[in-house]
């Protein structure tokens, strides 16, 4: 086949109650994942995704519950149409999707991984009351600036998450960022808004996170990947164990340029394979590319994907 296809995998924020269910009631592969997973960690994942809780909030189940129903996703695909990416991308918690897209993570080795992530994120932050806040409608230089004024004024505060033409996450201390808020309105944001986060990602704030998420990545990265990544760190392409080692724990503490990703490579693509629930990643991807963009959240969204990356050759 000759499309050429990027594969996305969303981050925090894309979860629901009820994510993967169709999957699951639909495939033996789905139910077998599931139950590999719950046996792995100890996590329930059937009452975690399908039931009413708190705990899919919750940063360390969050990132398990969003890795496996997008690898989920991405393993009934490619059961189906077998076709390598171009390359394979995710925002923020979503990059440990993607890893496991092109082989260089194990399923159920991730999905305990990036439980074990969660709970580091939030150690790291215990005893701070932190948070993340968007800013719309502003440049990115702006926003940059107007924090580093803020940070030079003593506030925690640091642009975190670029997103999108004029959609930049923010992370930090939350009584710094509600300080801010006015701050951004005043310089023409069209909104700036708490987002319901209990952790404060990609920030120097996740520092005592990296070194223990290390060790762990050294114990489960293969070096297998299938194609390359695209590093959120960076917005380049990386292929080996050994640059994943030195990129992930960095990513902890370092912004995701995931609009500066998709503007580096749109050109190299025919078509976005997003997989997971919500189809976040094709919202932000609305003005930056005319490419088509498929999201894979359940069987039939999976079918219309088969069929219409089918004609595309």
């Amino acid at each position: 086949m000759s499309t050429k296809c990027a594969f996305l995998f969303p981050g925090q924020g894309s979860q629901a109650i009820g994510m993967g269910e169709d999957f699951f009631n639909n495939s033996d592969v789905a139910k077998q994942m599931i139950a590999d997973a719950s046996s792995r960690t100890g996590i329930d994942f059937e009452k975690l995704l399908f039931t009413e809780n708190d705990d899919l909030e919750k940063t360390e189940f969050t990132q398990p519950a969003i890795l496996l129903v997008s690898s989920i996703a991405h393993k009934l695909f490619e059961d189906e149409m077998p076709i390598r990416p171009v390359y394979a991308l995710g925002h923020s918690l979503g990059e440990f999707s993607a890893l496991v897209s092109v082989g260089a993570l194990d399923t159920t080795d991730a999905v305990e991984l990036v439980n074990l992530r969660g709970k580091l994120m939030a150690q790291a932050c215990e005893g701070q009351d932190v948070g993340m806040l968007v800013s719309l409608g502003l440049a990115d230089d702006v926003v940059e600036k107007i924090c580093e004024e803020q940070r030079a004024a003593g506030l925690k505060v640091w642009p975190v998450n670029y997103n999108a033409e004029g959609q930049i996450v923010i992370a930090g201390i939350k009584p710094d960022l509600q300080k801010l808020e006015p701050i951004l309105k005043e310089a023409k944001a069209r909104r700036a808004m708490l987002l319901n986060m209990s952790v404060a990602s990609h920030c120097p704030l996740l520092e005592a996170a990296t070194a223990p998420l290390a060790e762990k990545l050294k114990e489960v990265l293969k070096d297998e990947f299938s194609a390359p990544v695209i590093s959120n760190v960076t917005a380049k392409p990386y292929s080996s164990k050994e640059e994943a080692l030195d990129l992930l724990p960095k990513q902890l503490v370092s912004p995701v340029l995931y609009k500066q990703s998709i503007a580096a490579f749109d050109d190299d693509v025919d078509c976005y394979v997003e997989f997971g629930h919500g189809g976040v990643l094709k919202g932000l991807n609305r003005k930056a590319t005319k490419k088509p963009h498929f999201v894979v959240s359940d069987m039939q969204s999976l079918a219309n994907a088969i069929e219409e990356i089918g004609k595309l050759g």
